[in-house]
């Protein structure tokens, strides 16, 4: 079972990003970044709305937009941008151009070490601008061992349709592109910002909607491994449910250890361990993610996944059940 490690950095200009570094024994099996680490978040928050609007109206073009994979669904929401945003400036396409050569940095150097490169994700009025440079870095990097993942959160309404048109797409181009799948952590912060604009919040109205969303990705996804894509996936989840259906789906599909890299499982350390270790039995690769850095950054981050994952209070009481369990039979057995 790989440990990872987040490691949470302070920067004058941008506080608010992380570097995780995911490590197995003494090797680094994978690198995760937040691209607000490597771009301003108030361009990154530009270029979304661009995108938005340039989805929404057919015949606006953008100038500097590379070649990518799908971003929207024709559902998706676009209440971001309610007017046309002004084109970038000179200094703003500079500065974009700058965060591409970041990423592409990192590509390479992950090419070079034959290490996955994992894209974290952010709310809504972010993440069209994530999904752009992560599609478009795994467009400019195909052909090579490693691959780049995009983070798919399934309480957006959207998210099973988007991410069928991105894998699809990949499919098609010969895109090696993963996805690494959550329920999604900014319900507060999304539907804040739906009732100032008056329009319904982009996350489903129920948790079970979101459980069913998530469900449906993983079986959708599992499908494309079996049947030969090129397709890679980690279940970033802490439901029990979530996690035994996954696991039922890939044994009848034949994908365990066979499945090698094409799927992975992982838990925050410390949480949902019987489900970790259960998984680990089971055959199938498994990290444990452990927070490393200043109080204030870890602590609201812990709180998000917390708030996404609302059985996470079940699933720490059967943890403490199994090892109540565990210390039992060992107390026992060291006086028998």
């Amino acid at each position: 079972m790989s440990i990872v490690f987040l490691l949470f950095y302070l920067s004058q200009t941008e506080p608010n990003f992380v570097l995780v570094l995911f490590f197995d024994g003494n090797q680094v099996s994978s690198v995760v970044v937040k691209i607000t680490a490597i771009c301003r978040v108030s361009l990154l928050r530009r270029v979304s709305d661009l995108l938005r609007w340039e989805h929404n109206h057919r015949s606006f073009k953008l100038p500097w937009k590379r070649q990518t994979l799908p971003i929207f669904f024709d559902s998706s929401p676009l209440y971001h941008t309610p007017a046309q945003p002004a084109p970038l400036t000179a200094e703003e396409e500079r500065d974009l151009d700058l965060g591409h050569r970041r990423l592409d940095t990192l590509c390479q150097a992950c090419r070079q070490a034959n290490v996955p490169l994992i894209i974290d994700a952010e709310d809504t009025s972010l993440q069209p601008s994530i999904d752009y440079l992560t599609y478009s870095s795994a467009v400019g990097h195909k052909g090579g061992e490693s691959v780049v993942y995009n983070t798919i959160q399934a309480y957006l309404k959207d998210a099973g349709e988007r991410l069928a048109l991105a894998s699809r797409a990949a499919e098609e181009a010969g895109v090696a592109v993963g996805f690494k799948l959550v329920r999604g952590a900014y319900m507060a912060s999304e539907r804040k910002l739906a009732r100032s604009l008056g329009v319904a919040s982009p996350i489903h109205d129920t948790i079970q909607a979101t459980h069913d969303c998530y469900n449906d990705c993983v079986k959708m996804l599992l499908d494309r491994i079996s049947s030969g894509s090129d397709s890679h996936l980690i279940l970033a989840t802490h439901n029990v449910e979530s996690g035994k259906l996954a696991a039922k789906k890939a044994r009848e599909l034949g994908i365990s250890k066979e499945g090698g890299e094409q799927l992975q499982f992982a838990q925050l350390y410390g949480m949902a361990d019987a489900l970790s270790f259960g998984l680990r039995n089971a055959g199938f690769n498994v990290s444990k993610y452990m927070p490393f850095g200043p109080i204030d950054k870890i602590i609201p981050y812990l709180l998000r996944r917390a708030e996404e994952n609302r059985g996470l209070l079940s699933a720490s009481t059967l943890d403490r059940q199994l090892i109540r369990e565990e210390l039992k039979k060992r107390f026992v057995a060291a006086f028998v």
